[in-house]
């Protein structure tokens, strides 16, 4: 079977890239590598989620789930030093750059920690949970991601999650409405979709 961005322990060679990105009027500098999602820039949909995104009203931590090398996660806890922002995968080398790109952004208000959807959350509730889904990998691995999204915010809580419309993005908005009661679009760009979804 080939390797995808979603596998836990890619074996491809390793052979990282550094460049610097401008997000949310801050400059970072990113490491990605092969074997995780996106290694040469920062993905258009990602940037249309990070920019869009707005800081809930309730107070709380927020979660990047599947946070591969860290652009969404390091670049909210960037813009909100005060909120703790959770960073989750289950690639290992994704884990490993996040955790260095943290470092070298001089980032601390990170948790970087390796978990298969919310296996390894143990109960931790939100005030947001944001997402660009590993679509490849399947609904059947990325749709429970939002029953369990449900679940782990607090209350008035919020969902942000980017999908391209030949991805899937209608269907995506009707799960949401299933399972939250509402789903609206936040930014649409370029066949991207960001969809936010309350817990009422």
């Amino acid at each position: 079977m080939s390797e995808h961005y979603y596998s836990e322990n890619p074996q491809s060679k390793s052979s990282p890239k550094t460049w610097d990105y401008r997000l949310r009027d801050h400059l970072f500098s990113f490491t990605s590598d092969l074997g995780v999602f996106s290694k040469n820039e920062v993905d258009f949909g990602s940037r249309l989620l990070i920019e869009k995104f707005e800081e809930p009203a309730v107070r709380g931590d927020i979660l990047d789930l599947g946070c591969g090398y860290g652009p969404i996660g390091l670049s909210l806890a960037k813009s909100y030093p005060d909120r703790r922002v959770t960073m989750a995968d289950v690639n290992d080398r994704a884990l490993i750059l996040a955790k260095e790109n943290a470092k070298q952004n001089n980032i601390d208000n990170v948790e970087i920690l390796k978990s298969d959807g919310f296996s390894n959350l143990g109960g931790r509730r939100f005030a947001a949970v944001v997402t660009n889904p590993p679509i490849r990998a399947g609904k059947k691995v990325y749709y429970p991601w939002f029953d369990k999204a449900q679940e782990a915010l607090l209350e008035g809580g919020e969902l942000w999650a980017v999908i391209q419309k030949k991805q899937g993005a209608p269907s995506l908005k009707t799960k949401l409405m299933e399972v939250f009661g509402n789903a609206e679009i936040a930014a649409r760009d370029k066949g991207y979709y960001v969809f936010l979804a309350r817990k009422v």
